[in-house]
């Protein structure tokens, strides 16, 4: 089992920045990419964005591409995500993820593991 846990999350102003964590631990040799999706109030969980575990592929979802911008961090196995100029529309609850991912990184079914959730919320 691989056990993930997200920190980082808070309210911010529109414009503003955070940075979340998300810090994997257990069989950590089972995986290969590492995640970020998000869910609003009302909708339906979203991707963001992913990494594979070489750190040298990324995907980003259309809407944070130019944001948002996700990198490892190789000591502690984590993996963070630095959001930039945060827009009300960002509002959510942000949930890491990992698994094995062979080909479709967006996926959210090829993803085995989840965090409990942050919550980011961007209002003035």
């Amino acid at each position: 089992q691989v056990q993930l846990v997200e920190s980082g999350g808070g309210l911010v102003q529109p414009g503003g920045s955070l940075r979340l964590s998300c810090a994997a631990s257990g069989s950590i040799f089972s995986i290969n990419a590492m995640g970020w999706f998000r869910q609003a109030p009302g909708k339906e969980r979203e991707f963001v964005v992913a990494i594979s575990w070489s750190g040298r592929s990324t995907w980003y979802a259309d809407s944070v591409k130019g944001r948002f911008f996700i990198s490892r961090v190789n000591a502690n196995n984590t993996v963070t995500l630095q959001m930039n100029s945060l827009k009300p529309e960002d509002t959510a609850v942000y949930y890491c993820a990992a698994g094995i991912v062979y080909r479709d990184y967006v996926g959210e079914s090829q993803y085995d593991y989840w965090g409990q959730g942050t919550q980011v919320t961007v209002s003035s």
